[in-house]
């Protein structure tokens, strides 16, 4: 999901030039909920502008008006799904006290809840990740950079402060790693849910699902854990609700 640091240099497309007035700032808003709808039930190569203009009684040219594109649409779409998501500290305070990969461990058995508690924003997600062209690849990745909206880096300064972490890597290098590694992790597992048997069988049991995040966590930490963390990390135990 984040992207890459050479991209920051460029001037985004999609930017507002001046701040909405309140009645355009509601109809955005407006246009935004119903365009999230439909990309998440039509994807977003097979969405039409069009229709999502049809379908909120206003004349197509008044979406462009407000967003430019369908690149630029999307890429609203996109930011608003992905900043409902809670960030890695935002787990209970039980589980931030039992460390940083508890922490890591509470989420990836979450992932594949969340497409059965709220399965739109996660199809955004999954879209904007998989589903675009490179140029609106790239607005996503310099959003993802310059928002954070995981809270990877608070997160990984939470691993630092607890002797978790390797103190010898940059601090970057360790928030990439957590982003390139658990962000594709869950997306696998989000996708099997939404597009069942591309990454995996259906049917696949409980147990086994445990072992793959078990050992998951296992490589993570070997690549990213202080050396005096290196011990065999504990079996989860059985918990309720779930997240990405």
């Amino acid at each position: 999901m984040p992207g890459i640091a050479s991209n920051r240099a460029t001037p985004p497309l999609y930017q507002r030039q001046a701040p909405a007035r309140p009645r355009s700032e509601a109809k955005r808003s407006r246009i935004v909920e119903a365009a999230t709808q439909h990309f998440a039930e039509h994807g977003y190569h097979a969405a039409r502008v069009g229709d999502i203009a049809n379908a909120l009684g206003i004349a197509k040219g008044s979406i462009f008006q407000h967003f430019g594109s369908k690149d630029g649409l999307f890429f609203e779409v996109y930011k608003r799904s992905v900043r409902s998501f809670a960030k890695y500290l935002d787990a209970p305070a039980d589980i931030r006290a039992a460390g940083f990969f508890e922490v890591l461990r509470y989420w990836l058995v979450r992932t594949e809840h969340l497409v059965h508690e709220d399965w739109i924003p996660y199809r955004i997600s999954l879209l904007g990740n998989y589903g675009t062209d490179f140029v609106l690849k790239r607005e996503i990745n310099r959003f993802l950079i310059s928002e954070d909206p995981y809270g990877t880096v608070a997160f990984v300064r939470f691993g630092l402060d607890r002797r978790e972490l390797r103190k010898d890597m940059d601090i970057e290098m360790i928030v990439s790693i957590i982003d390139w590694m658990v962000e594709r992790f869950q997306d696998a597992l989000l996708t099997a849910e939404l597009d069942p048997g591309l990454f995996r069988r259906q049917g696949e049991l409980a147990e086994k699902k445990d072992a793959r995040i078990q050992q998951f966590l296992a490589v993570l930490q070997r690549a990213i854990g202080a050396a005096a963390d290196l011990a065999p990390i504990a079996r989860p135990k059985a918990r309720g609700n779930h997240r990405r």
